[in-house]
């Protein structure tokens, strides 16, 4: 080869296309919308998510993103939370913090899929889902039976507390959908005989006040449905000496009475692993709603005998856990 084909063949080298590299899927994000406020209290929620993801093969910060919204207990930022969410054009939301939660994110998307964490109240009756098995449309996710299990946590309290004739129900004044609740809750307080009174709370200076409403009452038990504000109440409980029955037992660990209900933190894992399939193809409206097959019961005697109680040997025989 003399100089000059050199040179052309160098020149052609230079000069030719180089293969360009295959771009790269861009990382999916997730969008988390929640009712509550970031802290201790929901952290373990939020592991239980991200266990679910890693069962589905996602894990945060390396092949999926997670952008948190957090409401702070204000269901008026929900709205423009979700917008948010839904202009970054997250791939899917992930909601926690009940039907508030999830209709907010409904009502900002009927397109991005959403899956609600932890239950929803009665997904059907919201009109979150069309149905239980093929929920249909963009939504899916996880139902705690709360509703379903007040007979039986009356039934426990009652045992509990024998004497009692009057108990309260104390629920989440941002709870868009109590009806069914108070309804299942009433109907089982009329078959034993015990009166209902039903009081509606949020903010700190609320609870407190409701607390203080217990005595002029006559309600000698109370029924909790709050997930946040934990120490709050169970400190109140405490300090106006009324034995409470919660629905989770996050309460019990941190000083509650009693607790009956689902496992929150494993339906928070399992919702996560929806949001993982979904996010490798699956659609929402062939993912059937995930409901509880087990039950939890949690006794605490430290509580117990502050307050006086002696807790009857048919519950300790039951309980999955007793917290001496």
């Amino acid at each position: 080869m003399n100089r000059r084909e050199l040179m052309l063949l160098l020149g052609g080298a230079m000069t030719a296309p180089r293969a360009l590299p295959a771009q790269q899927k861009a990382m999916p994000v997730i969008g988390f919308l929640s009712i509550a406020s970031p802290g201790p209290s929901y952290e373990p929620l939020v592991a239980a998510l991200r266990r679910g993801l890693s069962d589905a093969a996602y894990v945060e910060g390396q092949n999926v993103a997670i952008e948190y919204r957090w409401a702070e207990g204000r269901q008026d930022r929900l709205p423009a939370l979700a917008a948010d969410l839904v202009g970054r054009k997250v791939d899917v939301i992930a909601t926690s913090g009940g039907e508030s939660s999830a209709l907010a994110a409904r009502n900002a998307t009927s397109t991005i899929p959403i899956v609600f964490l932890g239950g929803a109240g009665d997904p059907v009756g919201s009109g979150l889902v069309a149905n239980l098995a093929r929920p249909g449309g963009n939504v899916t996710g996880t139902s705690l039976m709360t509703a379903e299990l007040m007979p039986k946590r009356l039934e426990l309290l009652s045992e509990l507390v024998p004497q009692a004739a009057v108990i309260a129900l104390f629920l989440d004044l941002n709870s868009p959908n109590p009806e069914p609740t108070i309804r299942d809750l009433q109907e089982a307080a009329r078959a034993k005989g015990v009166r209902l009174h039903v009081l509606k709370a949020n903010s700190e200076s609320e609870i407190d006040t409701a607390f203080a409403t217990l005595a002029q009452l006559h309600a000698a038990a109370l029924v909790s449905g709050f997930y946040g504000r934990r120490e709050q109440i169970v400190a109140l409980a405490a300090r106006h000496a009324v034995p409470a029955m919660y629905y989770w037992r996050e309460f019990v660990e941190a000083g509650g009475l009693i607790s009956y209900g689902s496992s929150l933190t494993d339906a928070i894992r399992q919702s996560g692993a929806y949001v993982g399939r979904i996010l490798a193809g699956a659609k929402p409206a062939d993912l059937p709603i995930q409901q509880p097959t087990t039950f939890e019961l949690f006794v605490n005697l430290k509580t117990a005998k502050a307050l006086g109680l002696t807790i009857p040997p048919s519950i300790l025989a039951r309980a999955d856990e007793v917290i001496e």
